[in-house]
């Protein structure tokens, strides 16, 4: 379907999308259209907020009663609302429009999904929600370390707090993304390929670096699942090392460091960033995942069986590949 195309109120329930046009929201358009499902996309409205707890952001979305009036509009028909809008912004400073795109903007597509009848809203939030703990898991804790995390879990937390009605709310927390044409996935490669790559010991702590096409499968299968979904869902782990990703992505073996060192180097680094208004909060956080990695709780998808195929290995095989065409001496 043309996003600029007009709403036919008489046409059969499609699902609707927002951020269709951003990294994970146009990986999604494709997944989609292979299952043969009828896709409405639809533009994120711009938000600003103050808050800084649920309770504000609550507050303030009961206000916007046009912007939820025109959204419930616009999802009119829809049986299911995939939000993958928001400011992806690993490196960023906290600010209004942060909090309104990625908390506030989660809020209002809810409650605007229940006014219109939705029967399933799939809210895309980032399990770097959880921090620097030993692992990740689909539990209420969090612990975010940046403005970008602790904007995604005032998002979590402000639909944990609202009065849940008909239209059942599901927060999928997605790990590492990686893609072969995103930024951040090129910058891997590039340290992969450079006397930078290294791991902590031996390497083999699990990662949870992933693919954005087992995340577009997942999110897809959470949202035309008949059964009940737990409110929030991780997305499954893809069975990769810190070794292995570095393998993948630089074609060379990474090397070995002493964990002593990298715990040394990272604490030492973190105390400085602070310092400096968590400046480097950003940038240290990839370099503790490419020393350590994260593991990751088995959870719903594995418990239901339904664990996408993993495609890190592959994507960054291609991303690598992609740029030793464009840059041979690289």
């Amino acid at each position: 379907m043309n996003p600029n195309s007009p709403i036919d109120p008489a046409s059969e329930p499609v699902w609707a999308v927002l951020g269709a046009s951003g990294f994970i929201g146009s990986a999604l358009q494709s997944t989609l259209a292979s299952r043969g499902i009828t896709v409405r996309y639809l533009k994120a409205p711009r938000l600003t907020a103050v808050s800084t707890d649920a309770a504000g952001i609550l507050a303030e979305a009961a206000v916007l009663e046009n912007e939820r009036l025109d959204l419930a509009g616009a999802l009119a028909g829809a049986e299911v609302v995939i939000n993958a809008a928001g400011l992806a912004t690993p490196s960023g400073t906290d600010s209004p429009a942060l909090r309104g795109a990625n908390a506030l903007l989660p809020v209002l597509v809810a409650d605007a999904a229940d006014a219109a009848g939705v029967r399933r809203f799939v809210h895309l939030s980032s399990a770097a929600v959880q921090g620097h703990r030993p692992f990740l898991d689909e539990s209420s804790y969090v612990q975010p370390f940046s403005a970008y995390s602790r904007s995604k879990a005032l998002g979590e937390a402000a639909l944990a707090a609202r009065t849940q009605k008909n239209c059942g709310v599901v927060t999928i927390r997605a790990t590492s993304v990686q893609g072969p044409e995103r930024q951040t996935t090129l910058t891997l490669v590039r340290v992969a390929a450079s006397p930078l790559a290294s791991v902590a010991g031996r390497g083999e702590a699990p990662t949870p670096v992933s693919s954005v096409h087992a995340l577009t499968e997942f999110t897809a299968t959470v949202a035309s699942y008949d059964g009940e979904v737990p409110s929030v869902v991780l997305q499954p782990w893809e069975g990769a090392t810190v070794a292995d990703v570095l393998r993948a992505a630089g074609g060379r073996e990474p090397k070995r460091l002493p964990r002593w060192f990298c715990r040394a180097s990272l604490k030492a680094g973190y105390a400085v960033s602070s310092l400096l208004g968590e400046r480097f909060h950003g940038p240290l956080r990839r370099l503790e995942m490419m020393w350590f990695g994260q593991r990751q709780e088995p959870g719903w998808a594995e418990a239901a069986g339904k664990v996408p195929a993993p495609r890190v290995a592959q994507v960054l095989d291609d991303a690598r590949t992609a740029r030793q065409r464009v840059d041979p001496a690289g």
